[in-house]
């Protein structure tokens, strides 16, 4: 059986591929699972520096949901389990050590656009589109994504996305806040990318998984208090790395 999600590592960047193309990468229950069993079986590694997940095809980052299959969840308690789990599975990537990229190769809609908002940066192709459609078939955010969107928006343009399920064009994205970078169309789409993630790429591993630590503590609510201890803590590992006298030498020298 052809795997659901295809992994590659080469110079400190992971790469994820959802591998659904035939149906625009949708999510179902097994794809969900091994997204969340993915980023796990690779969090400690540490000479990762930044992971890029995307999806297979030029048409679809994700389609969200696969209907089809969970139309079979229907009372409370399976919807809520249902909920829970993928939420759980999406956390794998809003915890994982290192900054996670969405290469958003084309549209994200639904649970594909809560996916996108669970990395840590966007970048979008050109023809991508962006759109939190859940109102639209009568029901509301459950993975993240809700919370994940009132975080990065002002509140009345969260609730605006999310009561009129408007798609949006990679530039409206961009403009929005949504999206971080939009790769201009064909051959330097392809480029404008590949340099993208190559800074990232350049930085060392622990350096990426202190900025990873502070994000995570904003992102999941932590105090003053223990955000100042994380930057303090990540701080020091940081400037009594070896890396770090490397490059301030490198620096005296120009």
């Amino acid at each position: 059986m052809t795997a659901l999600v295809a992994t590659d590592f080469a110079q400190g960047v992971l790469r994820v591929t959802l591998q659904r193309p035939e149906s625009r990468n949708a999510l179902n229950l097994a794809l969900i699972a091994e997204i969340g069993s993915t980023f796990a079986a690779w969090r400690d590694r540490q000479d990762i520096v930044v992971a890029v997940l995307t999806g297979a095809g030029d048409k679809a980052f994700c389609a969200g949901g696969d209907l089809k299959e969970l139309m079979g969840i229907r009372d409370e308690a399976a919807a809520a389990a249902f909920a829970t789990s993928t939420r759980a599975a999406l956390d794998q990537i809003r915890r994982f050590p290192v900054p996670v990229v969405a290469l958003v190769n084309g549209d994200a809609l639904g649970g594909g656009a809560e996916l996108s908002l669970a990395c840590d940066i966007r970048i979008a192709a050109a023809t991508a589109r962006i759109g939190f459609l859940q109102s639209s078939l009568g029901i509301t955010t459950s993975w993240g994504g809700g919370s994940d969107l009132f975080r990065l928006l002002p509140s009345s343009k969260a609730v605006h996305l999310l009561a009129t399920a408007e798609m949006l064009s990679a530039e409206q994205a961009h403009q929005y806040g949504l999206v971080d970078a939009v790769a201009p169309a064909g051959a330097a789409g392809d480029d404008f990318i590949q340099d993208y993630i190559a800074r990232l790429a350049q930085r060392k591993p622990q350096v990426m998984r202190a900025i990873k630590a502070l994000a995570i503590g904003h992102r999941f609510g932590a105090g003053a208090a223990e955000q100042a201890a994380t930057e303090t803590a990540q701080f020091t590992t940081t400037w009594v790395h070896d890396d770090h006298w490397a490059a301030v030498a490198a620096m005296s020298k120009r």
